[in-house]
C-alpha cells in the first residue's frame, strides 16, 4: 500500500456466514494481501469445523495471522488482540504486502480503533462466587440483579448470556461502578492504525439466515459433534471457558450431555448463530464505515477489488 494513501491497513467486517473468507481468498489472487483475523474463535487450535476456519488450500493462497495461536483451555482478550494486530500490520507492511484485517468480533475491532476502557482485570475469586450463585439461582436471576445496579448494560444482554452478565457483575463488584459508566468514559491507549473500513451488510436478512442454517447443517455433516467430543476428551474444558462459549460449540456440548436430540441441536445451533449475526449487524450500524456492500450481490468482490486498486495505484 503506497504511503500517499495515509492508510496502514484495510478492514473487512461482516456478520458470520457473509463470505468474508471467500472474498479475502479472491482478493489474494489479485493483490499481495495478508489477512489478520478479527475472530475470537479462530485463535483456538483443534477448533476447525465449528469456527469455519479457512482450510489449508485457502491458507496457502492467502496467508492468515492470529489463527491457531492458543489451546482451547487458554484465554485471549481484546487488549492482546490490539497489540498483536498492530505488530503484525507493521510486519506485513515491511514485507511489502497489504494488511487486511478481516472478521466479525466487533469488540476486537472497536478496541483496535478506539482503544481500551479502564476496566479491571479478571478476578477468579469473584467469578467463582458469581458462578456459584448462577448454579443455585440461574443466570436470569443474576441478570435481574444486574438490572438493579446497571440497567443500561442489563438491557443489552440476554438473561442467559452468562459470559457478559458475569463480566458486568464482576466489574461492579471490583469497582463499585456500573460497567456502562466505565465504558462511556474516554478510552485510553487509543488505536494507532489508520484503516479503510469495508462492511458486508446483507440487504436480505432471510438469505443470511438461510446461509447460516445451511452452514450449520454442513458443520454437523463434516463432523462437528466428533470435534467437540474430542475437545472434551483431550482438554480440561468447561462451558465457562471462552472457547466453549463459541456459537455451535456450546450447543453441541449440551447435545452430548443429553439435553436434546440432533434435530433440536440443529435448531438451537442455527438460532444461536442468527442471534450472533444480529448482534454483529447492530455493532456495524454504530461504526463509521467507508464502504458498505451487500455480500449476496455477485458484483461485490469486484467492487472491493476496485477499492483496493484505487488505493495502490
Amino acid at each position: 500500500m503506497k504511503k500517499e494513501t495515509a492508510l496502514d491497513a484495510i478492514c473487512l467486517l461482516g456478520p458470520t456466514a457473509s463470505g468474508k473468507t471467500d472474498i479475502c481468498v479472491e482478493l489474494a489472487r489479485h493483490f499481495p494481501i495478508e489477512v489478520i483475523s478479527i475472530d475470537s474463535a479462530l485463535v483456538y487450535r483443534h477448533m476447525d469445523i465449528g469456527t469455519a476456519k479457512p482450510n489449508l488450500e485457502a491458507l496457502s493462497q492467502c496467508p492468515h495471522h492470529l489463527v491457531d495461536i492458543l489451546n482451547p483451555n487458554e484465554h485471549y482478550s481484546a487488549a492482546r488482540f490490539k497489540l498483536d494486530a498492530e505488530r503484525i500490520v507493521h510486519e506485513i507492511a515491511m514485507r511489502g504486502a497489504i494488511p487486511v484485517l478481516s472478521g466479525g468480533t466487533m469488540m476486537y475491532y472497536k478496541t483496535l480503533k478506539d482503544g481500551l476502557n479502564k476496566l479491571p482485570e479478571r478476578n477468579i475469586q469473584i467469578r467463582e462466587a458469581i458462578d456459584l450463585d448462577a448454579k443455585q439461582y440461574g443466570w436470569p436471576h443474576i441478570h435481574n440483579n444486574l438490572s438493579k445496579i446497571d440497567p443500561e448494560t442489563a438491557q443489552k444482554l440476554n438473561p442467559n448470556d452468562s459470559q457478559r452478565i458475569q463480566r458486568a457483575m464482576e466489574v461492579f463488584q471490583l469497582t463499585g461502578e456500573p460497567m456502562s459508566k466505565l465504558l462511556n468514559e474516554p478510552a485510553s491507549n487509543r488505536g494507532i492504525l489508520k484503516t479503510l473500513d469495508i462492511a458486508l451488510i446483507p440487504k436480505s436478512r432471510a438469505i443470511l439466515h438461510k446461509n447460516i442454517e445451511a452452514r450449520f447443517n454442513e458443520m454437523i455433516t463434516q463432523g462437528l459433534i466428533d470435534e467437540v467430543a474430542n475437545l472434551k476428551k483431550n482438554w480440561d474444558l468447561s462451558l465457562d471457558m471462552p472457547s466453549m462459549r463459541c456459537v455451535g460449540y456450546r450447543q453441541v456440548w449440551e447435545y452430548l450431555a443429553g439435553e436434546y436430540n440432533k434435530d433440536t441441536l440443529v435448531d438451537k445451533g442455527s438460532a444461536a448463530t442468527r442471534q450472533l449475526a444480529k448482534r454483529q449487524l447492530t455493532w456495524l450500524r454504530g461504526f463509521e464505515i467507508d464502504h458498505v456492500f451487500d455480500p449476496h450481490e455477485t458484483d461485490t468482490p469486484s467492487y472491493i477489488q476496485l477499492v483496493l486498486q484505487r488505493l495502490i495505484n
